[in-house]
């Protein structure tokens, strides 16, 4: 059983329990890309497992930009993207495109379900057992295909021309629980959350990953109550719906 790298952007925990589970004891070196990755090389056969969210039918921009950083030299790669119940459009060709482009062999894909970073009543509760026991399943599957030579790309689904980026219309507002205790901008993933002043938020660079909402101690830090009901009130057809994993291998 060979040492996989893993590189997560898991901004409120989904991510990363998908990424766990898949891994389970191939787990190896993490990459964290919510926070800079300094540009290097991986070692020479090393599969790599990549991770992110889907937002707006795309990867996070700073998630592609740090997976850039991570040089493949043909290696083999699993490219995993996870989304709220609604779709994921054009993410995985984004994120097997990203990796290719790195140098890797996207040789397995998937995409799994979990809560709704913004709408936690959408997917509540995913990933469940049901899911975490595909992880598994793929996991396995896709070690089994890591090993084969040559290596065997997969196709997955989405456009050649992404879909535009969304604009983000909010940011979270700060309420008169914030202590200024600065752990949302320490732990902001664009640096969006200054640390001078951590009750406010640069809108030009919050991608409304909810981080800060998520890990705030004294949950000060929320959705603008309209903004979020707007939110609940568009999403609302897609939570009778559950959608299940679909993989490519």
């Amino acid at each position: 059983m060979s040492n996989w790298i893993t590189a997560v952007f898991s901004p409120t925990g989904g991510c990363s329990k998908i990424a766990a589970a898949i891994a389970g004891a191939r787990m190896g070196a993490r990459v964290d890309l919510c926070s800079p990755v300094e540009p290097q090389s991986l070692p020479e056969g090393a599969p790599l497992l990549a991770v992110v969210p889907v937002y707006g039918g795309r990867i996070p921009a700073i998630a592609a930009q740090r997976l850039q950083a991570l040089q493949g030299n043909g290696n083999p790669a699993i490219a995993v993207v996870v989304y709220g119940n609604r779709a994921y459009d054009d993410a995985l060709l984004e994120l097997k495109n990203t990796l290719t482009e790195a140098g890797h062999q996207v040789i397995a894909a998937a995409a799994f379900i979990a809560e709704h970073s913004i709408s936690r009543s959408i997917a509540t509760g995913r990933p469940d057992a049901a899911d975490l026991a595909q992880c598994v399943q793929f996991g396995a599957a896709a070690e089994a295909k890591s090993t084969g030579n040559p290596l065997s790309p997969v196709e997955v689904p989405g456009n050649a021309e992404y879909r535009p980026l969304p604009q983000m219309p909010v940011t979270p507002m700060v309420t008169e629980a914030c202590g200024g205790c600065g752990m949302c901008a320490r732990k902001c993933p664009t640096g969006a959350i200054p640390l001078k002043d951590p009750r406010s938020t640069d809108a030009a660079r919050c991608i409304l990953c909810m981080r800060c909402v998520a890990i705030c101690p004294r949950k000060a830090r929320i959705m603008p109550p309209p903004a979020q009901a707007a939110f609940d009130a568009r999403l609302a057809p897609i939570a009778s719906e559950p959608k299940q994993p679909e993989l490519y291998l």
